[in-house]
């Protein structure tokens, strides 16, 4: 029953991989044991294995996600770093969330590393999506830190509220829990685009620095 299963959800995913139109399944493999899926393989931009990965995780019944996927850029594509750092630098520019003057970019051989302090968590993570989007990048590291201040009272209020106003989440089977900025989410889910939605719930929530998403996949 278990092989017979494996097997749906590798092809399930295969089928996702080739309808999702920014990504060319023909160079990724799928495997698939007891709900956890492989993708290995090669793609021609960084945006392009992310766009993978995010398919592949909208699949029912995928509970964990391993990530064996290489970025091989055509000659045709291959950019000089300090071509990427400068376009790099214009993204961050231009996204008025992101206080771009606090931001540093380093580019060696196509990896894009951002460093820096910012004021809040959803800072980062929009300076992360400007630039991965970039050609030429093979992989992203951001190592952005978010600035300690006074922790509201109500954050763990307000992030399940927030929470609850996701039309796409039970949020009564999800709890959050706040110390010193770090937020701790646990529960169960049905399905993994259901986490990824109540973590970036709690990360734009004010005051929080990091989070640790300890929900888990299963029947609810």
């Amino acid at each position: 029953m278990s092989d017979t299963k494996d097997l749906k959800l590798q092809r399930d995913v295969i089928d996702e991989l080739e309808w999702e139109p920014s990504v060319n399944a023909e160079h990724i493999g799928v495997t698939a044991r007891d709900g956890v899926v492989t993708l290995s393989g090669h793609v021609e931009s960084f945006a392009e294995k992310l766009a993978a990965e995010k398919a592949a995780l909208r699949v029912k019944g995928v509970r964990a996600l391993a990530q064996d996927i290489r970025v091989e850029l055509p000659t045709s594509k291959k950019t000089a770093d300090d071509e990427i750092a400068a376009r790099a630098l214009k993204m961050l520019e231009w996204d008025v969330l992101v206080p771009s003057d606090r931001i540093s970019v380093k580019v060696e051989n196509g990896i894009l590393t951002l460093s820096g302090e910012v004021d809040q968590f959803y800072q980062s993570d929009e300076a992360e999506r400007d630039v991965w989007r970039l050609s030429g990048v093979r992989d992203v590291v951001n190592f952005v830190k978010v600035r300690r201040h006074t922790q509201p009272a109500d954050i763990e209020d307000r992030i399940r509220r927030a929470l609850e106003r996701s039309a796409d989440l039970e949020a009564g089977h999800i709890t959050a829990s706040v110390k010193d900025g770090i937020v701790i989410l646990r529960g169960t889910v049905g399905a993994w685009i259901d986490r990824e939605t109540a973590e970036r719930a709690a990360r734009a929530a004010p005051g929080v620095v990091s989070v640790k998403n300890e929900i888990t996949i299963g029947r609810i």
